[in-house]
């Protein structure tokens, strides 16, 4: 198993990534010369309009489409590892995951241990210990025994979640995780992700629409459109009204949270 990371390790640095891929006749660049880090300690968020690349970069940053460019998993190319070798580095959220609903919560987040079993060994106490203690914290151990069919959205996605924790990898990446949350537990798992990152110096990157959540949440914010990064920074640096208007062509109002100080979103009524 990897162990826990130097804070400041780049866990994930993506240098010129590109995607292009055919839809019928049409050759189309989905990402073109991204580069980007994510570190031990720290949470980026990956913020910018729909179709602007974001579950692309989150793909082909564990091989799940063919990708130009270089991408390193803690020091290493990503593409000389075996799959179970990534498995043990990086895990992920994926924003539609395929889940069995004939399984059990409990079930499906031991699946998060296959990359630290042997073939046809089954899961050990330690294995148990791990599985229980991601459900804790992302607070699904009361539904351990339900079957996920019966789950409600927001608690499949919370299941999801608690899969990854599981597997116990330095590297985190994140489609929308907190995608049919509440308000409450969008808070509790952005505050759980954070708190493991500055705590067992993991490294998160997490694709997010909310972009005050995101300010809230994130060390980093990278902004994406058209495939490109337009911005990379601190949220007060990148979360600005003129940029944001500009990337997302609607008007938009940022001012401070009157807690944090960091910058709160918000649409303007009239869009302009």
């Amino acid at each position: 198993m990897v162990g826990q990371a130097a804070v400041g390790l780049a866990l994930l640095a993506v240098e010129g990534l590109g995607v292009t891929y055919r839809r019928g006749a049409r050759v189309i660049e989905a990402l073109r010369g991204v580069s980007l880090s994510v570190s031990a300690g720290e949470v980026v968020g990956l913020v910018g309009p729909n179709g602007s690349g974001k579950t692309t970069l989150i793909r082909a940053a564990t091989g799940g489409v063919p990708a130009g460019g270089r991408i390193t998993l803690m020091g290493d190319d990503a593409g000389s590892l075996r799959a179970a070798e990534r498995a043990r580095r990086v895990a992920v959220v994926p924003q539609n995951p395929l889940l069995p609903e004939a399984f059990t919560a409990l079930e499906v987040v031991l699946m998060g241990r296959t990359p630290h079993l042997g073939f046809l060994q089954g899961e050990s106490e330690r294995d148990i210990f791990a599985a229980r203690r991601a459900m804790e914290a992302t607070d699904t151990w009361e539904f351990a025994d339900r079957l996920l069919g019966d789950l409600s959205g927001g608690e499949r996605q919370r299941v999801v979640l608690a899969r990854a924790l599981a597997q116990e990898t330095p590297l985190l990446l994140l489609d929308e995780p907190t995608a049919h949350l509440d308000i409450g537990h969008q808070g509790a798992v952005l505050a759980l992700v954070r708190e493991l990152c500055r705590g067992e110096g993991k490294g998160a990157l997490a694709v997010l629409h909310d972009l005050t959540l995101a300010a809230q949440y994130c060390d980093r914010v990278v902004l994406l459109r058209n495939g490109e990064v337009v911005a990379d920074g601190g949220p007060a640096a990148v979360l600005t009204e003129p940029l944001l208007q500009a990337v997302y062509g609607t008007g938009v109002s940022v001012f401070p949270h009157p807690y944090t100080g960091l910058p709160v979103v918000a649409p303007s009524p009239d869009g302009v």
